[in-house]
């Protein structure tokens, strides 16, 4: 591996670090309706657990709701159990094959809460960012001490990796601090 795939692999193992905080971040609750905080619900359906989204289409169609149009009529009880089982604090309301969802607002504990959980997720998000910055650091060593490169090539390479390292974490706390900033507005 040269030095150019080492810090392309790196760059890569990093931003995905980032999206997977993204994707984390986009789960949490605020006090509008988003289509992606259904996205952990599993329903039990024809024998095995699948996305609610292979079940029927989310929707939002105002700011405090949420609306599931089940495809299957034999789902319905499934789908709503699913939604209350998931651990979203969420009331579904059946209605044929629609489900309503309705988003609750959010109190200040729970915002509170969220936020925290917000900061778990970063801190996660960053530790991984370094494990990535440390393995890069010890394939840099290795291929020094196979003589692929020199010590002043691995100087670099390290130098590099630290640069990539501050810019992911830096990303990390700006998506931190806008998510905290969506869950803390009234």
């Amino acid at each position: 591996m040269t030095p150019a795939d080492l810090k392309k692999d790196v760059t890569h193992r990093m931003d995905s670090a980032v999206e997977a905080l993204k994707k984390e971040l986009s789960g949490l609750r605020t006090g509008r309706a988003s289509a992606n905080l259904l996205d952990p619900v599993q329903v039990d359906a024809y024998g095995s657990s699948m996305p609610l989204n292979q079940v029927g289409s989310i929707s939002v169609p105002e700011p405090r709701m949420i609306t599931v149009q089940v495809w299957d009529k034999g789902m319905v009880k499934a789908v709503d159990k699913a939604i209350r089982d998931a651990g979203l604090g969420l009331n579904p309301q059946s209605d044929g094959q629609l489900i309503r969802i309705p988003i609750p607002p959010l109190n200040e504990e729970r915002r509170k809460e969220l936020s925290k959980i917000a900061s778990k997720y970063a801190e996660q998000a960053r530790v991984a960012v370094r494990n990535v910055r440390r393995d890069g650091l010890e394939h840099g060593k290795k291929l020094e001490k196979d003589h692929v490169i020199g010590q002043d090539e691995q100087h670099k390479l390290a130098d590099e990796l630290q640069k990539l390292t501050d810019a992911h974490i830096k990303k990390i706390d700006e998506d931190l601090q806008a998510k905290e900033k969506e869950i803390m507005q009234v």
